[in-house]
């Protein structure tokens, strides 16, 4: 999982508790930004509708089954329905398991959290779930008749439980402070008289007493961008008030575990077949926005267009609102492998991982089947050569997977702002760059709306590689990953990274392996000279 707040970059507002405000580039982005071209649309996009309009116009191609591995999928959306998964051999509803594949009813995929009455909405962190073993473990145990391995794995129990217990009271400290801050706003709001007050009505207001003095100090300063307040109420401070309570009660509440609902025997990792067909889930807000990106229908005149023009969205629902775990990434993996699925996007990730070798041994049969895997890199601003960021491409037991893009997040101004400010980096753990800031794509209800994160930027890169195999269909999964990292757009100016207080200018090449940018154009041409000298 990737946090929900992902898209929000932290600040202190004085006299009360931290909370979130959203992460805006400087400008507002062209529509449709990330598909658009830095020389002729001033904007640092991929360059897809040059692609189109200059490289694609009467070309034959192929659907590609793309997997979406994600926390669901909204099938009925209307910018969706046309490019959903659809399994010819299954009768939708009769209960039963016509393809005899072990999965009974997956019309458009499968959910590997949820269960026969139940889906699986909230679930711990890995760190949550480690620590609730580690208590089991320890309980009543003398630890001074340990050995010194022992020793030393309880030690690490120790340290994670320390963790656990600092974020815990955070998440309640910080809970309990954007309350009061909202508590008190709300006042001022009912003394001002209306529902979305502007700028100038919090410039008008004559506080009483310190809590509202403070409130027209914060609130004429956010209102200086010339938001709308009901917009920033419901979108920052509802959302932050949101993501605590969930941290607070499920994610890193160790009396909280909703594996029952699924059914399955959760220590049988070689455990297949569990789950239901239920692709959406409650709540397919992040899934459907990866969808969109990578193939939203680009010719019904509604809504967005995705990167590619003929895929077919495999959806798997696998990550809750909390980690996702080890057992269904892998069942994950193989489900969309064995389901014909030429390129699978992971907008997910976490920093434990406690089955690393399942996983690796599905990545392992996926790229043995030609298939090309694409994840995002991580919204923590953090080296993934320091710092952990799982799955990855390292097999546990020696060696890499090749056919592997790991993808970190830009924005649209080709200048020092160009690394999207919440994105992980690593010279030689990520592969490339692609937008990810203010996208806007696909959400349940036929609505679509604006998103950060490098979860945005991964279904670029996999759009970009669906288009690919789709008009280039001869072309390996490997040859694909080396045409999208050779086709970067090179970028040779600096960037700014911000490191707590400290804020220092390094190369974008120091980002990743590619020191680039995707591009579509580029890469097309690129596959249409090599698929001509096979």
């Amino acid at each position: 999982m990737f946090s929900k707040l992902r898209n929000l970059a932290f600040i202190a507002l004085l006299g009360f508790s931290p909370i979130f405000l959203q992460a805006q580039t400087s400008v507002t982005p062209k529509p449709n930004w990330q598909n658009l071209d830095l020389t002729s649309d001033s904007t640092f996009g991929i360059s897809t509708e040059k692609a189109y309009q200059e490289l694609l116009k009467g070309k034959k191609s192929q659907p590609v089954i793309v997997a979406v591995i994600d926390g669901g999928v909204d099938i009925t959306h209307e910018d969706l329905k046309s490019v959903i998964y659809v399994n010819k051999k299954e009768k939708a509803g009769n209960k039963k398991d016509d393809d005899k594949n072990g999965y009974v009813d997956d019309v458009n995929g499968w959910d590997f959290i949820g269960g026969d009455t139940a889906d699986v909405h909230y679930d711990n962190l890995e760190l949550t779930r480690l620590v609730r073993e580690g208590n089991a473990k320890y309980t009543n145990v003398d630890v001074t008749k340990l050995y010194d391995k022992e020793k030393g794995d309880y030690q690490v129990y120790q340290d994670r439980k320390a963790d656990l217990k600092n974020q815990l009271m955070d998440a309640q400290n910080n809970l309990r402070g954007i309350m009061g801050f909202v508590g008190v706003l709300n006042q001022v709001v009912e003394k001002i008289g209306k529902e979305n007050p502007t700028l100038a009505d919090f410039e008008a207001f004559k506080p009483v007493g310190p809590g509202e003095t403070q409130i027209k100090k914060v609130m004429t300063n956010v209102m200086q961008e010339e938001i709308d307040f009901k917009k920033f109420k419901k979108e920052q401070l509802d959302e932050a008030i949101d993501h605590y309570e969930v941290l607070a009660k499920y994610q890193l509440n160790v009396d909280y575990d909703p594996r029952s609902i699924v059914g399955d025997n959760y220590n049988d990792t070689s455990q297949r077949f569990y789950g239901n067909a239920d692709v959406t889930g409650p709540d397919a807000l992040h899934g459907s926005h990866v969808a969109g990106i990578i193939g939203a229908e680009r010719d019904n005149n509604l809504g967005i267009k995705g990167v590619a023009d003929h895929v077919s969205i495999l959806v798997i629902r696998t990550v809750p609102d909390g980690d996702e775990r080890d057992k269904d990434v892998a069942n994950s993996i193989r489900y969309a492998t064995d389901n014909g699925a030429k390129v699978i996007n992971m907008s997910f990730g976490k920093g434990y991982s406690t089955d690393k070798k399942a996983v690796d041994d599905a990545v392992k049969y996926a790229i043995s089947k030609d298939v090309l895997l694409v994840h995002a890199a991580g919204n923590e601003n953090s080296n993934t050569e320091e710092a952990n960021n799982f799955p990855n491409r390292k097999y546990e037991d020696g060696g890499v997977a090749d056919a592997w893009i790991e993808v970190g997040a830009s924005g649209p101004v080709n200048d020092e702002t160009l690394k999207a400010s919440f994105s992980n980096y690593g010279k030689t753990t990520v592969d490339v760059f692609a937008p990810g800031v203010r996208i806007n794509s696909t959400v349940p209800g036929n609505k679509y709306i604006e998103e950060d994160g490098t979860s945005m930027a991964s279904p670029v890169v996999a759009g970009l590689a669906a288009l690919i195999r789709s008009y280039y269909p001869k072309l390996t999964a490997l040859q694909v990953k080396d045409i999208i990292m050779k086709s970067v757009v090179k970028v040779n100016h600096e960037v700014t990274i911000a490191k707590g207080e400290t804020i220092k200018e390094i190369p974008f090449s120091d980002l990743c392996l590619s020191g680039g940018v995707v591009n579509a154009y580029n890469a097309l041409k690129m596959a249409d000279s090599i698929s001509k000298s096979l």
